[in-house]
């Protein structure tokens, strides 16, 4: 029988490593493909927490060797401009929160990418995410959490759709991190305990405010600082050097915290606030992505998370104008920030997702 062939998308990293040496354990042949995506990038987003060391070609390199396939590096410098750096510099000029990684995830990954090995003649590309993708009783394909609850990826593959998934492999969700590790000792690969990064890739030492400042100057233009109440209470530098739920560097002298609660680009002002008004009851979201639905015709009753890292909270969710839908939290969620992507799960099942437009307190939940 005809082996399957697979491009691995290998960032150098321990986890798609593993996928590589898993995958040839399991029969496909694989070829190992290292992304170059700018000059300042540690080269490929494996996790959406940040990517890799300058020595990810190398030592994606080494593991080829060691698991006995052939490697390439491909140029994706363009692209990952065009859909990542430029979408990024973009969305902080508007005042919003952009969430890079997931945007490397859905244009260059899993549609360059994917298109790239399409050319190679794979049936397939597989990624070291920590998610599971199967089928239900229908044929449909599905995108569940990863086992291991901590390293779960699936909110920032909430994009992917039925013709994606159909190509895409993710061993890993099987797995916890820890058995990642044990796994990799096993297979003798290079980089077992390499730790994880946890920058944005293309951000120099991680400071964005530092980044937009050099690459978007004419975005930042000084203001006021202002309580809920329109009070002056101090100064900033640009509002999109803040962001909702920030406490730190605000430069205030006040009685009581005060977080960054909203960012009002129209009239050039940061606005903040006690913790309470750090909460929102709902959330307006567009860009829209259904998997385990055709699409939203009535309300129903999900699990909704906000940002990476944040537990989900019950939540309606409802369609509303211009393709968009109404999201109505059951306990107010702390720091819904537009820019960032809200995905609704059922248990374990990503159900789809969206990028948060604007967060709704009690006043303007009609609007």
């Amino acid at each position: 029988m005809e082996k399957k062939k697979v491009v691995v998308a290998m960032s150098g990293g321990v986890d798609s490593s593993l996928t590589a040496a898993l995958l040839v354990e399991q029969g496909y042949e694989a070829i190992g493909v290292t992304m170059r995506l700018s000059e300042e990038s540690r080269d490929f987003c494996e996790n959406d927490r940040g990517c890799c060391s300058l020595s990810s070609v190398d030592d994606a390199r080494r593991v080829a060797e060691v698991v006995g396939i052939p490697h390439y590096v491909m140029n994706f410098k363009d692209m990952f401009k065009e859909k990542v750096i430029d979408y990024f510099l973009a969305d902080y000029a508007k005042g919003w929160t952009p969430n890079p990684c997931i945007a490397c995830n859905r244009y260059v990954k899993f549609e360059g990418l994917l298109q790239k090995a399409m050319e190679l003649g794979a049936e397939y590309v597989a990624t070291g995410h920590y998610a599971r993708i199967g089928q239900d009783a229908s044929g449909r394909y599905v995108l569940k959490k990863g086992i291991d609850t901590h390293k779960d990826q699936s909110y920032a593959l909430y994009h992917l759709n039925q013709q994606s998934l159909a190509h895409f492999l993710m061993p890993l969700g099987e797995y916890t991190k820890v058995e990642t590790r044990k796994l990799a000792e096993k297979y003798n690969l290079p980089v077992a305990h390499k730790p994880d990064s946890q920058e944005i890739c293309f951000v120099p030492n991680d400071d964005y405010k530092a980044y937009l400042r050099d690459k978007n100057p004419a975005c930042l233009h000084p203001g006021d600082i202002v309580d809920v109440h329109g009070k002056v209470l101090g100064h900033h530098e640009g509002v999109p050097l803040y962001t909702i739920g920030q406490r730190r560097g605000l430069g205030i002298a006040y009685p009581e915290p005060l977080y960054v609660v909203d960012l009002d680009m129209e009239h050039n002002r940061v606005i903040v606030g006690g913790a309470k008004d750090v909460f929102a009851d709902g959330l307006i979201a567009g860009d829209l992505n259904w998997i385990a639905i055709d699409g939203l015709k009535e309300p129903m009753t999900v699990s909704a998370k906000v940002r990476y890292g944040r537990r989900e909270g019950e939540a309606r969710v409802e369609p509303w104008q211009d393709g968009k839908v109404k999201v109505t939290f059951t306990e107010p969620q702390r720091a819904v920030t537009p820019g960032q992507s809200v995905v609704f799960y059922d248990g374990d099942t990503v159900v789809g997702g969206g990028i948060i437009e604007k967060a709704l307190k009690k006043e303007g939940m009609a609007e």
